[in-house]
C-alpha cells in the first residue's frame, strides 16, 4: 500500500517549463517520494560471489537453478579478446547449452537490445548470463525482463514497467557501474541519442561475480574512468538527502577503497588483489545508490555522452570536482564525517575543523583525478548546446534524485562554461 502510494506520488507530477521556485517544489517531493518508495519497496540482492573460482560458483548456482539453455550476452571486443572462454568452456564440461550474442554497444540503442532478445526468443534461452561493463548488464536486463513479459524494450522504460524478469545473473568485466546490484537500466534512443531509464527491483541479477582473473585484462584508462565512476556513485549517494545509514555503510565502504585501490589497479592491472577490491567497491557503490540516488555529477555527465560521445566514466571525472565544489557548503558537515571514515586524513588532520575536513577530501578527489592521467578536454563543447544540456540535466535530476542542493538552469550552464573553460585551457 505505502509503495503503491509512493508510485502515485511520483505520477502526479510531469516535466515542464516552470520557474525555479516551482522546480524546487517539485523536485523536493518526487525525492520524498522516491526516498518512500525506496524505504518500502523491496529491492533485492543479487548473490555476491568473489575471487578466482567465483565465475564457477555462478555458473553452478545457475545451473543448478535450472538454467539448461544460456544466452550470454556481452560485446564484440571482450569476445575477440576470449574474455567469455572461461565461462564457455565451463559449461560445455557441464553439458549445458549457451548461445553468444556480442552485439552490445556502448550506450545501447533500443534496436541493438531488440537485436539481443531476438536472438534470445529464436533460440529459446531459458536464463540470461550477461559479461561485460555496465553497457552489457543494462542491455541483458532490458532483453531478460523484454523475453518474460513479451513487451517491447521501449514499453519498459520508466517505474515498474515489468511484471516479471527472466533469470539473470551477471559477472561484470569492469569496476564501474555497479549495473550487476541495481534496479535500473539506461538505453539511449536510436536517432537522438538520448536516454531513457527504466526502474524496477524485478531486473536486479539473481547473482554476480566478482572475479578478478576477468577483470584484469581491462586496460588502464577503462579502469581509471570505471573507478572514477564508483566514487561518483559512493560521493553522491552519500550526499544526497536520501542517504540512510545502511546506504552510508556502503557508499563510505566504496569510498575508501577506491581511494586505497585505484591507484594500484591503474598501475598494475594483474593485481588481482586491486582487481577483487574495486569489483567488490563498484558493487558496494551500486548497493548505495540504488537507494540513496545520484545527483547532478551524473545528470550533467549524460549530458556531456549524448552530445559529445564522452564516455560515462571520464564525463563523471570532467564534472565531478565542480559538483563536489558546488556543494562544499551545504554538505559540509557530512563531507567531513567521510573523510573522516576514510583514510585519508593524517593523524593531526582528525581534529580539524569540518571546513578543513571537506577542503581535504576534495582535494583528495581531484588529486585522484589527476593521477590517473584522465583526459578531462571536451572537444567540440558548444555553449549553443548548453541551455539544452542544462535543462536535460535539471530534468533528471526533478525526476530521479534527491540532491543536497538544487541548481537552476543559470547555474547549471555556469558549471558547464566553468568545464568548457577547463577544456579550452588544456588543448591550448
Amino acid at each position: 500500500m505505502h509503495a503503491t502510494k509512493s508510485l502515485n506520488a511520483l505520477k502526479l507530477f510531469s516535466p515542464n517549463s516552470i520557474q525555479h521556485a516551482g522546480y524546487l517544489a517539485v523536485a523536493k517531493t518526487r525525492a520524498k517520494a522516491l526516498h518512500a518508495f525506496a524505504m518500502v519497496a523491496p529491492i533485492p540482492r543479487p548473490q555476491l560471489f568473489i575471487g578466482e573460482q567465483s565465475c564457477y560458483e555462478l555458473c553452478d548456482l545457475m545451473i543448478n537453478e535450472g538454467a539448461t539453455n544460456v544466452l550470454i550476452v556481452t560485446d564484440a571486443v571482450l569476445n575477440q579478446l576470449g574474455v567469455p572462454e572461461k565461462v564457455t568452456t565451463y559449461l560445455e564440461d557441464k553439458r549445458v547449452s549457451y548461445h553468444l550474442f556480442d552485439g552490445i554497444t556502448p550506450d545501447p540503442t533500443f534496436s541493438v537490445v531488440e537485436e539481443g532478445l531476438r536472438h534470445s526468443v529464436d533460440n529459446h534461452c531459458d536464463a540470461i548470463l550477461a559479461i561485460g561493463g555496465g553497457s552489457v548488464i543494462d542491455a541483458s536486463k532490458i532483453i531478460a525482463m523484454s523475453q518474460a513479459t513479451k513487451r517491447k524494450p521501449q514499453q519498459l522504460m520508466g517505474l515498474l514497467k515489468a511484471s516479471k524478469c527472466m533469470p539473470l545473473y551477471c559477472i561484470p568485466t569492469t569496476a564501474g557501474t555497479g549495473s550487476e546490484a541495481t534496479l535500473g537500466a539506461v538505453i539511449s534512443d536510436d536517432k537522438t541519442h538520448q536516454k531513457s531509464l527504466s526502474i524496477d527491483p524485478r531486473m536486479v541479477p539473481l547473482a554476480s561475480a566478482v572475479d578478478p582473473v576477468i577483470m584484469k585484462g581491462m586496460p588502464p584508462h577503462i579502469t581509471a574512468d570505471t573507478g572514477i565512476d564508483v566514487l561518483t556513485h559512493a560521493l553522491e549517494a552519500w550526499m544526497s538527502a536520501n542517504a540512510s545509514s545502511e546506504t552510508d555503510y556502503y557508499a563510505a565502504s566504496a569510498t575508501r577503497t577506491v581511494m586505497q585501490y585505484l591507484p594500484q589497479a591503474y598501475k598494475d592491472g594483474s593485481d588481482l588483489k586491486a582487481r577483487e577490491e574495486m569489483g567488490v567497491a563498484a558493487h558496494y557503490g551500486g548497493i548505495a545508490f540504488n537507494k540513496a540516488g545520484l545527483g547532478y555529477v551524473h545528470a550533467i555527465a549524460h549530458q556531456l555522452g549524448a552530445f559529445y560521445g564522452i564516455p560515462h566514466g571520464r564525463a563523471n571525472a570532467i564534472v565531478l570536482p565542480h559538483i563536489l565544489e558546488v556543494n562544499r557548503k551545504v554538505s559540509q558537515h557530512r563531507l567531513a564525517a567521510l573523510a573522516k571514515k576514510v583514510g585519508v586524513l593524517g593523524a593531526a588532520d582528525t581534529h580539524a575543523e569540518d571546513s578543513e575536513l571537506t577542503d581535504h577530501l576534495i582535494a583528495k578527489v581531484k588529486a585522484l583525478i589527476a593521477s590517473l592521467n584522465i583526459d578531462v578536454t571536451v572537444k567540440g563543447i558548444n555553449p549553443a548546446d548548453f541551455k539544452k544540456m542544462a535543462k536535460a540535466a535539471a530534468k533528471e535530476v526533478s525526476d530521479t534524485y534527491a540532491v543536497p542542493r538544487y541548481l537552476t538552469s543559470a547555474q547549471i550552464i555556469d558549471i558547464l562554461n566553468d568545464i568548457k573553460a577547463e577544456s579550452d585551457a588544456l588543448a591550448k
